[in-house]
């Protein structure tokens, strides 16, 4: 598993991390049990399409940013973070922690600490 160090040298990497994805987005977009209709015109047509994104794994202890490669055959896990906790449990807060779920998107904030630990693109 690569670390955020590593990472950091990966600059093609952080080029195309797609930082407005979301772990329900992915579900949509590259699994043919999303919600369907609700995606219109965002979805993977071809197996050779692809998104590079962060989700939170909260069943990790601690838990960590997990950087993700998901197309319609496979999802990677690419990288662990182990970001600043209280950016996490924030992150885990506002998308409201649901039992049984586990996979949370990342906060503004969070996205913004990373963007600056990775020396990428502030994402918005």
């Amino acid at each position: 598993m690569t670390s955020i160090e590593e990472l950091k040298k990966q600059r093609d990497l952080i080029n195309k991390i797609d930082w407005s994805m979301t772990p329900e987005k992915a579900v949509d977009m590259y699994l043919e049990w999303g919600a369907g209709w609700t995606r219109g015109n965002e979805f993977a047509r071809s197996g050779d399409e692809e998104s590079i994104y962060f989700v939170i794994y909260d069943w990790d202890d601690p838990p960590a940013v997990t950087l993700l490669r998901r197309n319609s055959k496979e999802v990677e896990e690419l990288a662990k973070i182990n970001a600043p906790s209280d950016l996490v449990r924030e992150s885990i807060e506002e998308a409201g922690r649901r039992p049984g779920v586990g996979v949370y998107p990342l906060s503004d904030s969070l996205k913004k600490w990373l963007a600056v630990e990775l020396d990428a693109p502030m994402p918005f």
